[in-house]
């Protein structure tokens, strides 16, 4: 097994879960925050905009069955890459759309992704999500973890914010 980590914000990081979580090879993912300048960040703090952070997932998977630029293409499915002040009905700093890279090939996969994503002509508006070098990631609290699965209505709410039917347009 090749264990790798790739971390994505994409907005609320509670649908950012679920599209990662049911693919082959995906060992985990975690909600949490990172980017910022505040250590051990919480909730209430990230959600003030004053942290930095974002609220992004933390996805440990096996690069033997999973890719990386698989990861960055489902990405690109659930996060609108336009929009560059929050995702959906999720507005504000901690919800902008980054990839951050673990290393040099993550970084020439993202950006490579995002220059064939805006020649795509997918989207009529630039392609504004940012790709940088990843930070601590600060693992959010419990209640956050997994919660499409601990609380499916409230899930299904955030979804039809606008997530869903973008997914929908998007998917592959």
């Amino acid at each position: 097994m090749k264990k790798e980590t790739a971390i994505f914000a994409g907005g609320c990081f509670w649908c950012m879960v679920k599209p990662f979580d049911t693919q082959p090879g995906i060992i985990s993912v975690i909600s949490g925050y990172t980017g910022g300048h505040v250590p051990n960040p919480t909730y209430e703090q990230v959600c003030t905009g004053t942290t930095g952070h974002t609220e992004a997932v933390k996805i440990t998977y096996d690069a033997d069955v999973f890719s990386y630029k698989q990861l960055v293409e489902i990405y690109w499915q659930v996060a609108d890459p336009t929009d560059a002040t929050g995702q959906f009905q999720d507005r504000g700093d901690s919800y902008r759309p980054v990839i951050y890279y673990a290393n040099e090939e993550q970084k020439e996969i993202a950006e490579s992704e995002k220059k064939a994503l805006a020649e795509s002509g997918q989207f009529d508006e630039p392609i504004v999500t940012q790709i940088l070098p990843a930070k601590e990631f600060y693992v959010a609290e419990d209640y956050h973890q997994d919660f499409y699965k601990k609380n499916p209505e409230r899930f299904e709410m955030e979804e039809r914010g606008g997530r869903g039917e973008f997914i929908e347009k998007h998917s592959k």
